[in-house]
């Protein structure tokens, strides 16, 4: 936090991206989750980029599963507009004790998130709500239909939290207000967290600050687009909804193809004589006479006279002549045989 004239400004961010994204297996083999493409850009830069848009100057990754296949992907973020420091941890430590690693470096008020969400929101109310209000812990939530695999939030009229459960059991559930994985701390609570220890944020540190009966407020998220990619069929609708909102219009070079959108297609990529329903073909990415559908073709795959439905193809797949591929995530450089027809597979 650093004062501009008479307003106080939020300026770093913590972006906690250790996890291994097991569920997204195979597609995070090669690759880290928050590498993974949505139209041709990673996951996480969409979240960097509205931290930027807010005004935050310098973001710290708390790396650990793949950091150098992460660090290639997203760079020094210069192309954002603001600076990257890459924070390794030699075992895991939690959100709360990524947070308390860098402790020192921190503001004394800072932005952090989950990265293993897609967020392309406006962050700068959470901020303001954080500073007017005044709250040691500000988190931004949303609705989902079933709760239980988040953590829920008890709000009073103002918005002020006074309940915190983790993933509660059906029966627990008194709201389907969940935690959406972005925060606005002050860094004096990280005295709570010890030292080199596995800790959560949400999970443990939350209830220690609302036990104490200090001020963590909930901020309800309005417009943007925040989605969970926990899955491949997460990852497929999330391509697919940031191709509706940013290229509903775009006329893509796609020749005798018979096209239902959402669609996108990536530079450098070719499609040809194709039925394409609802696909997303990132770059440098050739299909021909095909059929493709509920889909999402990765860099530098090859598909000629196939059809795909409901899979993810991984990087530098080919999907040879009368082959069919349903249903299927597959690693990356694949190849599937003519006239071989894959189905439910993952890997």
């Amino acid at each position: 936090m650093r004062l501009r004239g008479d307003k106080m400004e939020v300026k770093q961010a913590v972006i906690m991206v250790g996890g291994k994204g097991t569920r997204l297996y195979p597609l995070t083999e090669n690759t880290p989750k928050p590498a993974l493409p949505v139209l041709d850009m990673p996951c996480l830069k969409y979240l960097i980029r509205s931290f930027a848009s807010a005004g935050i100057t310098e973001v710290f990754l708390a790396c650990g599963y793949k950091s150098d296949v992460l660090q290639k992907a997203i760079g020094d973020g210069s192309d954002l507009g603001v600076k990257i420091i890459y924070s390794d941890e030699d075992t895991p430590l939690g959100t709360g004790g990524a947070m308390k690693q860098l402790e020192n470096r921190l503001d004394p008020v800072f932005a952090a998130a989950n990265g293993d969400t897609f967020i392309d929101i406006d962050l700068r109310e959470q901020i303001d709500l954080h500073l007017r209000t005044g709250a040691k812990i500000t988190i931004a939530l949303t609705t989902v239909d079933n709760p239980c695999e988040y953590g829920i939030a008890r709000l009073e009229d103002d918005g002020r939290i006074t309940e915190f459960k983790d993933k509660p059991k059906p029966e627990e559930v008194f709201s389907n207000y969940i935690n959406a994985g972005i925060y606005v701390v002050d860094r004096s609570v990280l005295a709570h967290v010890p030292e080199k220890t596995f800790f959560d944020f949400s999970k443990d540190l939350v209830p220690i600050i609302t036990r104490r009966g200090e001020r963590v407020q909930g901020y309800k998220l309005s417009g943007g687009v925040w989605k969970d990619v926990g899955r491949p069929s997460d990852l497929i609708s999330t391509n697919l909804l940031m191709a509706e909102r940013l290229h509903s219009g775009t006329d893509f070079p796609a020749e005798g193809c018979r096209i239902t959108r959402p669609f996108y297609l990536g530079e450098g990529s070719s499609a040809e004589g194709s039925v394409l329903e609802s696909t997303v073909i990132l770059k440098g990415s050739t299909v021909k006479d095909s059929t493709i559908a509920q889909s999402l073709i990765m860099e530098g795959c090859f598909v000629k006279q196939a059809t795909v439905s409901n899979s993810i193809l991984g990087r530098n797949c080919t999907v040879n002549r009368g082959a069919t591929v349903r249903n299927c995530v597959l690693r990356d450089g694949t190849v599937v045989g003519e006239g071989e027809i894959l189905e439910n597979r993952m890997g």
